[in-house]
């Protein structure tokens, strides 16, 4: 199976990497599928591979999918060696190499990069999208005084060389209780992700934290303290609503919500939409601007009816198509980016 089946690396909220390494797979009508995949990689993406081995298997019973989390960076590690027949990952490879202790770019000890190290190992990959996920802030449900927090806040406790310690040294009316902080290690994306947007710098940040590449270990530690901190996929929050809950972020409200992350999120099917009413709805507009009589001739533009007297006038009915043209003309160059999207998606077939 190994010898015949395509590599790949699936990313959420970035991108799912397909690495070709080998001859096609085998067509439905063809040989029953038999050998063992190894995945490993992002825990934030391993309830959506977990689910999808568990398919596979049901349809090829002689095939053995383990799915593993080691993280991300550690995910990509044992993909670019060749160990792993796939890998998930919440962020988009790494491609850019850095320099060594020599501080020069180019020479012998410079830090590879995980695209560097693929090719290196002749491994090619292609990247496709399989899914959105959210990262939350998560306190205990026992924890009632904290209902949201800035991220100069955030910055504040989770930066390299921070200074607090209690719930106090955040806000002067919050408990003098040590914060017990929980988070993913620093081979996992949402660890990248966070430092990052949060501290300014990917993999800066304290280390006198718990962590943990199992979000379901950072689960009981937060929901078994009620002065417990920590932050993971939003997906794990929803799943453990019982025990924890997500804490706002710079008012994150939910007109805030719904503005920044549901409406960019609704633009593909929004294209969609569009796309297929717009006509309908541009030529029924169109109408209105025609005189219609009796002996009306029929047309069609794109794909709806145009009817009018510019049957006996061909100057006329040329601008009229052109009239009931150009604007579904100028939507489609605006948002073609998101047709094309929305038109492929789904196309692709494992």
């Amino acid at each position: 199976m190994k010898s015949t089946m395509k590599k790949f690396s699936v990313a959420v909220a970035a991108a799912l990497f397909i690495a070709a390494c080998g001859g096609a797979a085998a067509s439905p009508s063809g040989p029953a599928l038999t050998g063992d995949i190894s995945i490993d990689g992002s825990s934030t993406v391993y309830p959506i591979a977990e689910a999808v081995a568990e398919e596979f298997q049901n349809a090829n019973s002689g095939v053995q999918v383990t799915v593993a989390f080691s993280g991300t960076g550690g995910g990509f590690k044992k993909f670019c060696a060749g160990e792993m027949d796939a890998n998930n990952a919440s962020r988009p490879i790494k491609t850019s190499d850095k320099p060594g202790d020599d501080g020069v770019a180019g020479t012998a000890d410079d830090v590879l990069s995980e695209a560097t190290l693929c090719k290196n190992a002749g491994i090619e990959y292609i990247e496709l999208k399989v899914a959105l996920d959210a990262l939350a802030v998560v306190v205990s449900k026992e924890n009632t005084f904290v209902e949201c927090l800035t991220t100069d806040e955030l910055k504040s406790i989770w930066d390299l060389d921070s200074k607090v310690v209690t719930w106090a040294d955040v806000r002067a009316e919050w408990p003098a209780e040590k914060i017990d902080l929980y988070g993913p290690g620093a081979d996992s994306g949402t660890f990248d992700y966070f430092t990052e947007v949060i501290n300014g710098e990917a993999k800066r940040s304290r280390s006198d934290y718990t962590a943990s590449e199992d979000d379901n270990t950072l689960v009981t530690g937060i929901s078994g303290s009620q002065y417990a901190m920590g932050y993971f996929g939003l997906a794990y929050v929803t799943e453990n609503a019982d025990k924890i809950r997500a804490v706002e972020i710079d008012g994150g409200s939910f007109p805030t919500y719904f503005f920044r992350v549901l409406l960019p999120l609704a633009r593909t099917p929004f294209a969609v939409y569009a796309s297929i009413s717009l006509p309908v709805i541009w030529n029924d507009l169109l109408y209105g601007f025609l005189f219609l009589s009796p002996e009306k001739f029929t047309v069609i533009p794109m794909v709806t009816q145009y009817t009018g007297t510019f049957a006996t006038n061909l100057q006329a009915t040329y601008s009229g198509l052109l009239f009931a043209t150009l604007p579904l003309l100028a939507v489609y160059l605006v948002f073609q980016r998101l047709f094309m999207r929305a038109a492929l998606a789904g196309a692709v077939k494992g």
